[in-house]
């Protein structure tokens, strides 16, 4: 084998022509269905398309429809809690596994296994949990503690809370992961002469070794982010958008008008704003990682 594969001419172009099927999947799949997708939006489709050119009427229909803009704000404000929680908590076990703790294999496997599940299994978990009527509360109040209450899914001040608090349990695992794979790479040198400078360990590490890992930082959020703009599944499971809007969200808003009401030009036009959106959030961290001359 060793002497055929001596033989066998090395072309240089031939990696290049094995990835050309990936590239037409990739234009096709992706940026195929990205342009048919904004097409749609400009046109009065409703349960099927229509290629009739109705300008910004979805767009304008979009704006003025209360549900989506509530369904916005409520994407907001999980995206702001959920990246802050769990990058301060992912965060602080990294630096708490990096200290050497005792049975840090079996600490980091537990905190790691949420990330493992879906979130599926995340919310209907979750959803259990809180249910006043088989959950903790029911628990809680069969042990005599009558006033005690968790029925955050059931309460429309408190639903996006328990949405957050579901999704900070899942994805501070992989938080913990990155982190932990940065503070590993740090060159002890550094750790040397923190020591011998007197700088308290605390001290260092917020001052010294977290900028040293933002490059991990900035890769942590912005897995994160694309955690926030794809939060269907979760808020399916747990709380289906209720109680009344209270933890309703875009993708949400997107499915539904897509397949529970068939409105296709509808569903598109939103579809395309988050595009948008999203596209507009990423381009300055693409320019700054990929673009700029260093």
């Amino acid at each position: 084998m060793a002497t055929l594969a001596g033989k066998l001419p090395f072309r240089p172009g031939g990696a290049a022509v094995a990835l050309w099927p990936a590239w037409i999947i990739v234009l096709c799949a992706y940026l195929g269905t990205m342009v048919w997708t904004v097409a749609v939006s400009l046109t009065p489709s409703k349960l099927v398309p229509v290629m009739q050119f109705a300008g910004t009427h979805q767009y304008e229909r979009l704006f003025k429809t209360a549900r989506w803009m509530t369904s916005v704000e409520n994407m907001l404000v999980f995206g702001a809690l959920f990246i802050a929680a769990s990058m301060v908590l992912g965060t602080l076990m990294a630096i708490a596994l990096d200290r050497k703790i005792a049975a840090e294999g079996v600490v980091r496997t537990i905190w790691l296994y949420p990330y493992s599940l879906s979130f599926i299994v995340t919310g209907v978990v979750w959803q259990w949990m809180m249910n006043p009527s088989l959950g903790i509360q029911k628990s809680v109040n069969a042990m005599g503690w009558e006033n005690f209450r968790f029925d955050w899914v059931t309460d429309p001040d408190r639903a996006l809370y328990a949405v957050v608090l579901a999704a900070v349990w899942q994805s501070a695992g992989l938080v913990m992961a990155l982190m932990l794979a940065g503070l590993r790479g740090i060159d002890e040198d550094l750790w040397k002469a923190i020591r011998v400078d007197g700088i308290p360990v605390w001290r260092g590490y917020v001052s010294i070794i977290l900028p040293v890992l933002r490059p991990v930082m900035v890769t942590a959020v912005v897995l994160l982010g694309i955690a926030v703009v794809k939060s269907y599944d979760l808020v399916v499971a747990m709380t289906n958008g209720g109680p009344g809007m209270a933890t309703d969200v875009p993708a949400k808003f997107i499915m539904d008008f897509l397949f529970v009401r068939a409105n296709v030009g509808f569903a598109s036009g939103a579809a395309t704003v988050m595009l948008v959106a999203v596209a507009a959030a990423i381009a300055p961290w693409i320019y700054a990682v990929y673009l700029r001359k260093r």
